[in-house]
């Protein structure tokens, strides 16, 4: 932290500049005129809403498959895009954020239910600190009021544009973004720790709190009836 300190008095002392998410990229729009059937052999990869939902930084391990002929015309995801949920029944899951951290090695196309943001320079940012900052509490807070509706909440791309981010300089967000790396490892670590210590205890727990009956008339255990 120490270090992050002494960049930030030396990169920015007079402070952070923020800006709109519309001076540091322009968005565009998941598939269009697709039907079911174009999804049941597909022939392209598909980015799924849950793949969004669900990853801070995309997934990259795609299953889900789209038929594209040679002739569409559809946008292709490629790195350092940043994919959003568009819509969902409650605007805390609007907006939802997944980075695409890694080169794409194939075509892969965003489903129609969501839209993306690609940076005007890429170099200017780590990808890694736009993953930890699009799902901190004060840029969530600003995406959710650009979601309305009453059933089903739909993103207004006209204020979500108008989103603000700290962009510091790039050492600042490397430094930031290998912290919060760290963070996230430990915390994975003590998930999974926590998983096998609760599969441990059942396990103990069943064997141990199993008892054979004991039969009344003699007194002695008896085979499990």
């Amino acid at each position: 932290m120490s270090n992050l300190n002494e960049l930030i008095q030396e990169l920015c002392p007079n402070g952070v500049e923020f800006k709109k998410l519309e001076d540091i990229g322009s968005f565009f729009g998941g598939l269009t005129g697709k039907s079911k059937i174009d999804f049941i052999d597909g022939n392209a990869k598909l980015i799924t809403y849950k793949n969004i939902y669900s990853n801070p930084s995309l997934n990259m391990n795609i299953e889900e498959k789209v038929r594209i002929t040679d002739h569409e015309k559809q946008n292709v995801v490629r790195y350092g895009d940043i994919l959003f949920t568009g819509s969902s029944e409650t605007p805390d899951e609007c907006g939802l954020s997944s980075v695409v951290a890694l080169p794409t090695k194939e075509d892969l196309y965003l489903n129609s239910f969501c839209f993306g943001l690609r940076l005007y320079k890429v170099d200017d940012f780590n990808i890694n600190y736009l993953k930890h900052l699009l799902r901190s509490d004060d840029v969530r807070k600003q995406i959710k009021q650009t979601a309305s509706g009453v059933t089903r909440y739909n993103v207004s791309k006209k204020r979500f544009a108008k989103v603000c981010i700290p962009v510091p300089p790039l050492d600042i967000q490397t430094e930031i973004a290998n912290i919060l790396d760290r963070f996230a490892e430990y915390a994975a670590e003590l998930q999974a720790e926590l998983q096998a210590r609760q599969e441990q205890y059942k396990y103990y727990r069943d064997k141990l709190l199993i008892f054979s009956r004991i039969n009344r008339g003699g007194g002695k255990l008896a085979e499990n009836e």
